[in-house]
């Protein structure tokens, strides 16, 4: 999309989301949600402790595989409850976001919380934003023409198929994530730490119990070639999971560059997508369906983007700003239609 379609206009631009946000707050959706989130806790955690039992009870069995995959359903919903906290959605302070999301993220999952913290807000200050936002930066996939044309050997031969590769690129997602957390805790730059975290020694001990608590428990009761086998599918499928419930976010929607002039409604709304679906998709996609709902208000509590969806639209509606809502079908055929589309020039070459 060209930068003058994501240019704003001059008038009233500075008021607009000031007016948005009256309206969301009569309508009560800031308000906190604490009943809701104690059954969504309860049933998560439940789930997710029950899983691991029944992976005990089961023994040295080949139905552990599809344990496994019920397992990687339950880890990314209770990845879920990280996001939530890390976005204080769950609890107005600090200290009880902090403890939730250091509980499922580092202990639960294994993933580093004050790592994704930072990484996930500099993401919602300039989503899309190429030389801002780390979800679309450079890696094993690019983004733009530019980012493209700067690939090298397998990186080339890569971004040539990026689109065809994405789904199975997506089964490393979840080691990719547990390296990159170990990585932030550990990694040092001039003899700095490279990542800011807050917590640096809680989490590293939390990574360390997480790793000891789940291979020792999946060596203790299998063989050691079912153990691995168990660890191949869980992070696969989680990561697969995780990556799914993400992709149709932004993917395949405007990328601002420098030249753009938006102001803060806008730049979440043109960049962001949501996905239609009832309550199943809500519930499988941990609320991240309304993504222009939680990118205006990233501490609105889960429960409430739903409500908060049809006053969002009908303002853009006012404004005659795009607001994007697709299936989620077509979610995915758009953003792997802007894969293939970024990597076309690669193969003509």
């Amino acid at each position: 999309m060209t930068s003058s379609t994501l240019t704003a206009p001059a008038a009233r631009r500075g008021s607009d989301y000031a007016r948005l946000s009256r309206r969301v707050a009569e309508a009560g959706l800031f308000a906190r949600r604490p009943g809701w989130y104690a059954i969504r806790i309860g049933l998560t955690l439940g789930a997710y402790l029950a899983g691991w039992a029944l992976v005990v009870a089961v023994g040295d069995s080949w139905w552990q595989l599809p344990l496994a995959a019920a397992m990687a359903v339950a880890t990314t919903q209770v990845a879920f409850l990280g996001h939530d906290a890390g976005h204080r959605q769950m609890f107005r302070r600090r200290g009880p976001s902090e403890l939730a999301g250091l509980v499922a993220g580092n202990l639960a999952v294994g993933l580093s919380y004050g790592w994704w913290v930072e990484k996930h807000n500099r993401h919602h200050a300039n989503p899309n934003h190429t030389d801002e936002d780390p979800d679309v930066g450079a890696g094993a996939l690019v983004w733009t023409d530019e980012q493209a044309a700067a690939t090298r050997g397998f990186g080339r031969w890569l971004a040539r198929r990026q689109a065809w590769l994405f789904f199975p690129l997506l089964l490393l997602e979840g080691l990719a994530l547990h390296v990159a957390s170990v990585r932030a805790l550990a990694g040092r730059e001039d003899g700095r730490w490279r990542t800011p975290v807050r917590h640096r020694a809680v989490e590293a001990l939390l990574l360390v119990a997480h790793a000891a608590g789940y291979l020792g428990l999946l060596f203790a009761v299998l063989s050691p070639g079912k153990a691995l086998l168990f660890v191949a599918v869980h992070q696969g499928l989680w990561g697969l999971y995780l990556g799914c419930a993400f992709a149709p976010n932004h993917k395949g929607m405007p990328m601002p560059d420098p030249d753009d002039d938006l102001d803060f409604l806008r730049k979440q709304v043109l960049t962001s997508r949501n996905v239609r679906g009832g309550r199943f998709v809500d519930a499988a996609l941990g609320a991240l369906n309304y993504q222009i709902e939680h990118h205006l208000f990233p501490n609105m509590p889960r429960a409430n983007l739903r409500r908060a969806r049809p006053i969002v639209r009908a303002y853009c509606a006012e404004q005659g700003i795009p607001y994007a809502e697709t299936g989620l079908v077509e979610s995915y055929r758009q953003a792997l239609a802007h894969l293939h589309q970024v990597g076309r020039p690669l193969r003509r070459s």
